[in-house]
């Protein structure tokens, strides 16, 4: 039986059953709706930007990121609150939703997130006319 071949990172392929092997860390989110859509903030300390796979599947949202710290030459790190080298996180998206028009920014270790809802989910203001 042939294994599957998963991305981790940009440009690096590892079989699936290594990919399960890898330390994972949930990242915490803080999720926020308004009438326009929804604002979504995750906390991946030290995951840089080009680390960071963000990815929309049928209405599945996945945010993945690896960890990597700088150590300056001739440094060693003593202690370290981040243990797994991996951010993952899965959300499942409602339809109102519209995926095509995510914007993402990624600020000293916060991710931002901001889905949009399509036209017709928006609420609408009823103008009543006088009779």
């Amino acid at each position: 039986m042939a294994e599957t071949n998963v991305t981790t990172r940009p440009g690096t392929n590892v079989t699936a059953q290594e990919a399960q092997r890898v330390p994972t860390a949930v990242p915490r989110v803080d999720i926020i709706e308004d009438q326009t859509g929804i604002t979504l903030w995750a906390d991946l300390p030290g995951v840089s930007r080009d680390s960071l796979e963000i990815k929309v599947e049928g209405d599945t949202l996945t945010i993945e990121g690896n960890v990597s710290i700088p150590v300056s030459e001739g440094m060693e790190p003593i202690y370290a609150e981040v243990r797994a080298p991996r951010y993952a996180r899965s959300f499942t998206l409602s339809r109102d939703l519209d995926t095509a028009g995510i914007q993402a920014k990624l600020n000293q270790g916060v991710l931002e997130l901001r889905i949009p809802k399509h036209q017709q989910a928006q609420p609408k203001r009823i103008t009543v006319q006088a009779g």
